[in-house]
């Protein structure tokens, strides 16, 4: 699998890897596997090879093997897992440490630390010895930097001489722990991570730059031998207090890497600034010496990142050691985590073309990961979906997966989401004047062309939910065409076809419609016509052009007889015309088009427009009036935002079908009133219990849930975010900017 020899003829080896993380805050581990289940699912090693994967990074954890004590050891997931890897043909590449700071008994600082890890490699060498490839400890600088330097995790130190300390300790033990595994197989190979970021600056804050830009190597050349007297960081370790002898031990005693490996995120690239007025004050910090904000570069830099290319590029030229990207992942949307991937497998093949000797590319993480979005430092079960999504009865392949068998395959999908450049890549990524600090001598050449040849078309121009899709779209670097009833009507077959023809889009969005819930009694002509009508001829034109479709129902469809959430094998049952409206659109459309996507929702709110409910409980209570509301009907409010980065990222992944899309909870009219105005810092007792008169008969109870997958955040957070948006919205609904 890490054969030196050359042959840039053949595709790029694909690898993968799983969040296996078990880090301590306090006296608390959180364990990636615990959260993703991922232990208990023998089954996706299966579906990881069906991904085209040579080689996996694969976790025999000393903190899950022997968590409470040296004496009783825990080997189920490892004697399952490793032969299965073998038989499927994919090579382990396995972890004894991942950001971790071992198990209770021990820890990154004690002195013993080295020699107790030693023992433990030797026992997992010892009990499979077929495995070649290990990475004792992953990412030591980082875990150093985050552990003693940053404080974030245990020992939560924040010292200079601990962060060198510390870094200096798990290096010591990762060549007595190689040493070990040797003993039992003389052709262990290391395969060494670290995150290798990449500071910029503003001239006044250079030479921080200077000094961060030495200290990210410092894993590889410790490991090396490399470092040495006259060396920027060797004088920086004497100075914290680092023994000179314990330098030149490293010097003495290399145990060189036979991969080098790369990890690199869209965060891993920073941007000191001086300007601190320019940043948020949570991203101020300095050095003791002066203040400076610590910011994303690609936010700032006005040449962008250097990216996989530079960084890739630049270890090549420092070690000339076979090199393999161990980490690519972004927590993003669909397409932007397809864009990063395909921008890094792009750039390593650009080096790998260019002499450098890349082994492997490793698409990280399969399952997804979890709170990473603080750096694992709360309980908050963020998800970031990866490969697979886990917010599913069973682990539901995303894009990236199909993006990941073509690239096995040497080739790059043809997905329109890929039509643009990263965000990272895009004008809109500054938020203030971009700083110039000179070229980019490794850097890609910025010459890929944007394509706006196969839109998304969007129907509904006038309404809350078009406009809300055109945002994002736009937010996302989609390419769109917002369409009014002028520009096509779905009820034409003629305007339709003429509107395809002209525009060509991938996919269809509608969202036009009769929303006149009451009228629809008395309008049943006109509300069939738009809901029914429409959605179905949409299907034949789309059906037509190869165009995919998503279009909208509704909650209405059931009779309220239930009394727990209806999800999408329940049978409809409609009260009333809009509901029987919008049950026979579904019908339709997927009669004609098996293949499209019907979104039933519920109960809409938005910070962009003036037209739902809770604008109307804020604003009628910030009037000095009551706001009286029903407690007899309970329904699953879909903040409008939510539902659309939702949808699009369903729709990128190909799912087609029905599906429930609400935020997860449920609650009556009345009670979410209650809980708006007490959001908003409002009295929520003005909020008053009545029964209205209607004109359409609606179900008691229509809260919705869904069997297929829970993509939808929580209510609570929906209206947490929607109160924070009223201040910053420029609608009407800025009228809430006091808020």
């Amino acid at each position: 699998m890490l054969d030196k020899t050359k042959n840039l003829k053949r595709p790029l080896p694909l690898w993968g890897g799983i969040e296996a993380t078990v880090n301590r805050v306090g006296d608390r581990f959180q364990d990636q596997f615990e959260w993703s289940g991922h232990a208990k699912r023998p089954c996706d090693f299966y579906r990881f090879a069906e991904l085209g994967i040579q080689a996996i990074r694969v976790p025999v954890l000393w903190e899950r093997v022997a968590p409470e004590t040296t004496k009783h050891r825990d080997w189920s997931y490892s004697d399952s897992a490793l032969p299965c890897l073998q038989e499927l043909g994919m090579e382990p590449i396995v972890g004894l440490v991942h950001h971790g700071s071992g198990p209770r008994y021990t820890d990154l600082l004690d002195p013993e630390f080295p020699e107790k890890l030693a023992a433990y490699a030797r026992e997992v060498a010892e009990r499979y010895p077929w495995v070649r490839d290990y990475t004792p400890v992953n990412e030591p600088l980082t875990t150093a930097r985050f552990s003693a330097l940053y404080g974030h995790w245990y020992p939560h130190a924040a010292d200079e001489l601990i962060i060198e300390k510390h870094l200096l300790n798990q290096i010591i033990k990762k060549k007595i722990a190689m040493a070990e595994i040797r003993k039992v197989n003389p052709n262990a190979r290391l395969v060494q991570t670290d995150d290798l970021g990449k500071i910029h600056a503003t001239p006044e804050l250079e030479y921080q730059a200077r000094m961060e830009n030495e200290r990210r190597w410092l894993t590889w050349d410790l490991l090396t031998g490399r470092l040495a007297p006259h060396d920027v960081m060797w004088r920086k370790l004497v100075e914290y207090g680092v023994p000179v002898e314990d330098l030149q031990w490293h010097v003495k005693n290399p145990c060189p890497p036979d991969v080098i490996g790369v990890n690199h995120y869209i965060s891993s690239e920073r941007f000191l600034d001086h300007r601190l007025e320019h940043h948020a004050p949570d991203t101020h910090g300095g050095n003791g010496k002066d203040r400076y904000a610590d910011v994303l570069a690609a936010r700032v830099r006005e040449e962008g990142c250097d990216g996989f290319q530079g960084m890739l590029t630049e270890t090549w030229e420092r070690y000339g050691i076979p090199i393999a990207v161990t980490e690519c992942h972004m927590g993003c949307t669909r397409e932007e985590q397809m864009r990063w991937l395909v921008e890094g497998w792009r750039a390593a093949h650009r080096v790998r073309e260019d002499g450098a000797d890349i082994v492997g590319f490793t698409v990280w993480s399969l399952t997804g990961a979890f709170d990473w979005n603080c750096l694992l430092t709360q309980w908050t079960g963020c998800y970031e979906p990866g490969v697979f999504d886990l917010r599913a009865p069973s682990p539901r392949p995303t894009a990236l997966a199909m993006v990941m068998k073509s690239l096995a395959k040497g080739k790059v999908p043809d997905h329109p989401a890929l039509d643009n450049v990263g965000w990272w890549e895009r004008p809109s990524r500054f938020e203030h004047p971009p700083v110039s600090t000179g070229g980019r001598a490794h850097a890609a050449p910025r010459t890929e062309s944007v394509r706006e040849d196969r839109p998304i078309l969007i129907t509904g121009a006038s309404g809350t939910l078009g406009r809300a899709f055109a945002r994002e779209c736009a937010v996302r670097g989609l390419a769109y065409r917002l369409l009014s009833r002028s520009d096509m009507d779905i009820s034409e077959p003629a305007s339709v076809e003429r509107a395809i023809a002209e525009h060509r889009p991938w996919l269809v969005v509608n969202t036009a419609g009769y929303v006149h819930v009451d009228r629809a009694e008395a309008d049943s002509v006109r509300c069939y016509r738009e809901n029914t009508a429409g959605p179905a001829v949409l299907a034949g034109a789309c059906l037509k052009s190869k165009a995919r479709l998503v279009t909208f129902s509704s909650d209405l469809l059931f009779d309220g007889t239930q009394s727990e959430p209806y999800t999408e094998s329940d049978s409809p049952n409609p009260l009333g015309m809009y509901g029987r409206s919008k049950l026979e659109a579904e019908r339709c459309v997927l009669s004609a088009m098996p293949e499209a996507l019907v979104v039933r929702t519920s109960a809409f709110f938005s910070p962009h427009d003036v037209h739902n409910f809770v604008h109307n409980v804020l604003w009628t209570l910030k009037s000095g009036q009551a706001f009286y509301a029903t407690p007899g009907q309970v329904v699953s409010p879909t903040y409008v935002p939510d539902l659309v980065s939702a949808t699009l990222d369903l729709l990128i992944d190909g799912e087609s079908g029905i599906w429930h899309l609400a935020n997860m909870g449920e609650v009556s009219w009345f009670d979410f009133a209650r809980a708006a105005a007490k959001a908003a810092g409002l009295d929520p007792y003005e909020v008053r219990p009545i029964q209205l008169p209607e004109d359409a008969r609606r179900p008691a109870y229509s809260a919705l849930a869904s069997e297929r997958g829970w993509v939808m955040p929580t209510l609570e957070s929906a209206l947490e975010r929607y109160i924070k948006a009223l201040a910053t919205v420029p609608t009407p609904a800025s009228n809430f900017a006091w808020l």
